[in-house]
C-alpha cells in the first residue's frame, strides 16, 4: 500500500482545541499519544448482546418482540456472533468465524455464442526480435463462449438472458459487459426505480476452542499469527482465494442479478497500532472483485462494514464486546474521523474514471446502533460523509451515497438532507429474528408484501431511492450458529443466552436434501414475495459452504445458489414482479436532487459526544502524517500480457 503523502494528516492529541476549519481535507492518519488510549476504549454500557440483534432487526415487523435493543444486561458469556452461520466453512477442521472482505460477498438484483479475440504476445516472447509466439483469446461472448480465467484454465459461460461478458487487457475499462438483456450494460444508465437493484458472504473452525476463545476477526487473526506452524496469517489470503471466485460472478449475472454488494473492513486500507488485522491484502481481492464485476456487467455497492472502535459492537464490525466506540465514549470523536477519512480515501478511488462506472454504491457505514450513538449524532455523521463524498465528486454526480438506517422505524429519515444527489437509505429487513412459530413457509409467504412493501412503496416516494441491503429467505432462527457459535437455536428451545419455549425441530427447515415440492414451492413463493416488496434488493448470501459434521449446507434459507441448484429460487428474478400485487406499485425514474445540501443544519463536529462530553475535551487528530493511497489494478491471465501500457489510476479522482 503506497503511502506517499497526500496532505498533512492528524496525529491524535489530548483535549485539542477544535479547529476553526472543520472542513479540511484530512482528519487523521497519524499516532496515538497517550499509552491510556485506544480505538476500543469504551463506554460501560455500549456492549452487544445477542438478543439485540434480533430485537433491532425486527422493528421493521409489526408486533416487534421485545425491546432489548438499546442496551442492558449481560445475558450470556456467549456473545453475539450475528450472522456466522451463513459463512461457508473452508477447511474439513473449521468452525465459522468472520472473515472480512470478499468472504462477505452479497448478491443484488441473458444469447448465441458469439465472440470477439484480441491477439496477445506470451510474456516470454522476446520484443526485439526473433519468433513471437502469440495467444489468441476472446474478448467477449454471450451464452455458450468460452472464457479465460486469471489461471488461464477456461469455462463455458452459460446465460440464457442475453447477457454478455466483456474483457480485453489492451482495453481493460471497456464498459460494454451486460448482465442481461434488461440491465442496462455498464457503459449506459441505470434508471433507479425503473431497473431494479436485484442483488446477493467463511470461515475458519480450527480455532474455535482456544483460550482466549476465538469470536471475531481480530482474535482469528491474532491466533493465526501465533499459530505459523499451521499456516499462520497467510490462511485469511487463501479464503479470500478461494471462496468467491470468477465463476461466481458469472453466474450470479446467469441467475438474473445485477448488483454485487461487497462489504469490505477499514484494514482493506490500513491498521494502525496493536490491531492484528492482515492489512492491505484484502484490497487486491476487491481489485479482482472490480474486475470480474466489470467483466460481467455486474454493478457494486462498496459497503464501509467494520470502521475504527466499532459502530456497534458485532462481530461483522471486526471485533465483539469490545463496545461502541465510534461515535460512543472517549475515542468515539477520534475514530469517527479516522473512519471520515477513510470514506474519503475510497471515494477517490471509485471515483476515477477506471472505476466508477462499476462502483455505483457507496455504503459509508453498516449497521451502526443508533440508540447508543444517538440521532444526532449519527445524522451529522452522515451529513460530514455525504459532505465528503461529494467534496471529491462534485455536488451533482458521482455513486450513491447509502445510509444505514440505525435501527430506526420506517421513515424516519424521510426528510434527512434535503436536495442531496444520489442519497440512498439502506434497510435491512428480516423476519427469522421475530417470533418463533411453528408455520412453514407456505403459511407465512405473503408476510413479505404484508409487512414491508407499503412502507417500501413509501420510502421510494417520500425520500427517493430505498435498498434492502441485506434479506433472506429465513422464518425462523434455525441454522447451525446462525446465533453464534454454541448459542444455540430460539425456535428449537435450545438457545443459551435466555430460556425460550420450544416451537418444534428444526429438522424441516434445514434438511433440505429432503424438502418436498411443497415445501419448496412455498419457500420460493417466500422469496418471491420478498423480492417484489423489497423493490431493490441484496440476498444475504450468494452461497455457503459445507457443514464439516453434516456434510451439507445449515443455513439452507440463507443461500442463494443453493436455492437455485434446488429449485427454491426463481432462476427469473422478474417472475417475482408483481407478486404483492396492488400492495406494490412503484415504478417511476427516481430523480437525483439538485445537490444544493444545507450543510450548516447538521453541524460537524456533533455539539456533543455520548459517554464523552463535548468534542472540545475529546481526544481528536491533528494533521500530521501520511496519507495511504489505494492502488488501481486490472485483471490478468496467466503466461499472458497486454500489448498496451494501461493506466490503472493513481488512487486519487482529484489531484489536489
Amino acid at each position: 500500500m503506497d503511502s506517499t503523502p497526500r496532505s498533512r494528516a492528524p496525529f491524535l492529541t489530548e483535549h485539542a482545541a477544535m479547529s476553526p476549519d472543520p472542513q479540511h481535507r484530512f482528519y487523521g492518519h497519524g499516532g496515538i499519544d497517550s499509552a491510556s488510549r485506544d480505538s476500543f476504549q469504551s463506554a460501560d454500557n455500549s456492549y452487544a448482546y445477542s438478543v439485540q440483534y434480533a430485537s433491532s432487526v425486527d422493528r421493521l415487523n409489526p408486533s416487534p418482540g421485545p425491546d432489548n435493543w438499546s442496551g442492558g444486561r449481560e445475558r450470556s458469556t456467549l456473545q453475539m456472533d450475528e450472522k456466522d452461520a451463513v459463512y461457508a466453512q473452508k477447511s474439513s477442521k473449521r468452525k465459522p468465524l468472520i472473515i472480512g472482505c470478499i468472504g462477505f460477498l452479497v448478491v443484488a438484483i441473458a444469447g448465441a455464442a458469439i465472440a470477439a479475440y484480441f491477439v496477445i504476445k506470451n510474456k516470454n516472447d522476446d520484443d526485439s526480435g526473433g519468433k513471437s509466439s502469440v495467444k489468441t483469446l476472446a474478448v467477449t461472448g454471450g451464452d455458450g463462449s468460452k472464457v479465460t480465467l486469471e489461471d488461464g484454465s477456461t469455462f463455458t459461460y452459460n446465460n440464457p438472458y442475453g447477457g454478455h461478458w466483456y474483457h480485453d487487457p489492451n482495453n481493460p475499462w471497456n464498459n460494454n459487459a451486460k448482465a442481461q438483456s434488461w440491465t442496462p450494460a455498464l457503459n449506459e444508465t441505470f434508471n433507479y426505480g425503473v431497473d431494479r437493484v436485484r442483488g446477493v458472504p467463511a470461515l475458519f473452525e480450527k480455532y474455535a476452542h482456544i483460550t482466549p476463545r476465538v469470536v471475531d476477526e481480530w482474535g482469528l487473526h491474532a491466533a493465526m499469527r501465533d499459530d505459523p506452524d499451521g499456516g499462520g496469517i497467510d490462511q485469511i489470503e487463501e479464503h479470500y482465494k478461494t471462496f468467491i471466485t470468477e465463476q461466481d460472478f458469472a453466474e450470479i449475472a446467469a441467475a438474473g442479478l445485477n448488483y454485487i454488494r461487497l462489504p469490505i473492513p477499514w484494514w482493506a486500507i490500513e491498521t494502525r497500532d496493536d490491531e492484528p488485522f492482515l492489512a492491505n491484502v484484502c484490497w487486491k481481492y476487491v481489485l479482482k472483485a472490480i474486475g470480474w464485476a466489470r467483466k460481467y456487467g455486474l454493478r457494486i455497492n462498496l459497503d464501509l462494514h467494520a470502521v475504527p472502535g466499532s459502530q456497534n459492537s458485532w462481530n461483522h464490525s471486526g471485533r465483539l464486546n469490545k463496545g461502541v466506540n465510534m461515535l460512543n465514549g472517549p475515542m468515539g470523536l477520534a475514530n469517527a474521523q479516522r473512519t471520515l477519512d477513510y470514506i474519503r480515501i475510497i471515494a477517490e478511488f471509485i471515483h476515477q474514471p477506471q472505476y466508477r462506472d462499476v462502483v455505483t454504491m457507496f455504503g459509508v457505514l453498516n449497521e451502526p446502533r443508533e440508540p447508543f450513538i444517538g440521532a444526532e449524532q449519527l445524522e451529522a455523521f452522515y451529513a460530514e460523509a455525504y459532505r465528503i463524498v461529494r467534496e471529491v465528486t462534485g455536488s451533482d454526480a458521482g455513486a450513491w451515497v447509502s445510509i444505514h438506517e440505525g435501527f430506526r422505524s420506517w421513515g424516519d429519515w424521510d426528510d434527512f438532507l434535503p436536495n442531496a444527489h444520489n442519497l440512498a437509505v439502506d434497510y435491512h429487513p428480516y423476519i427469522a429474528f421475530g417470533d418463533q412459530v411453528d408455520q412453514d413457509w407456505d403459511a407465512r409467504a405473503n408476510q413479505p408484501c404484508e409487512y414491508w412493501a407499503q412502507n417500501v412503496q413509501d420510502r421510494l416516494t417520500k425520500f427517493g431511492l430505498m435498498t434492502a441491503g441485506e434479506h433472506s429467505n429465513a422464518i425462523n432462527d434455525c441454522g447451525l450458529y446462525l446465533n453464534g457459535v454454541e448459542e444455540g437455536v430460539r425456535y428449537d428451545g435450545t438457545y443459551v443466552p435466555e430460556k425460550v419455549k420450544s416451537a418444534g425441530s428444526c429438522d424441516k427447515y434445514t434438511d433440505w436434501p429432503n424438502f418436498t415440492d411443497a415445501r419448496k414451492e412455498g419457500l420460493k413463493n417466500f422469496a418471491m414475495a420478498s423480492m417484489d416488496a423489497l423493490h431493490n434488493y441484496f440476498f444475504w448470501t450468494w452461497k455457503i459452504g459445507n457443514s464439516t459434521a453434516s456434510g451439507k449446507v445449515e443455513c439452507p434459507a440463507w443461500s442463494y445458489k443453493l436455492g437455485l441448484d434446488n429449485g427454491w429460487m426463481p432462476t427469473d428474478p422478474r417472475e417475482a414482479d408483481g407478486y404483492c400485487g396492488s400492495k406494490f406499485e412503484f415504478n417511476q425514474t427516481i430523480q437525483p436532487g439538485s445537490g444544493s445540501v444545507n450543510y450548516a443544519q447538521y453541524p460537524w463536529p456533533p455539539t456533543s459526544i455520548r459517554n464523552a462530553g463535548s468534542p472540545s475535551t475529546m481526544p481528536r487528530y491533528t494533521p500530521t502524517g501520511a496519507v495511504p493511497t489505494l492502488p488501481g489494478g486490472t485483471l490478468t491471465v496467466s503466461g499472458a500480457k497486454a500489448t498496451k501500457t494501461v493506466d490503472v489510476g493513481n488512487g486519487w479522482a482529484n489531484s489536489e
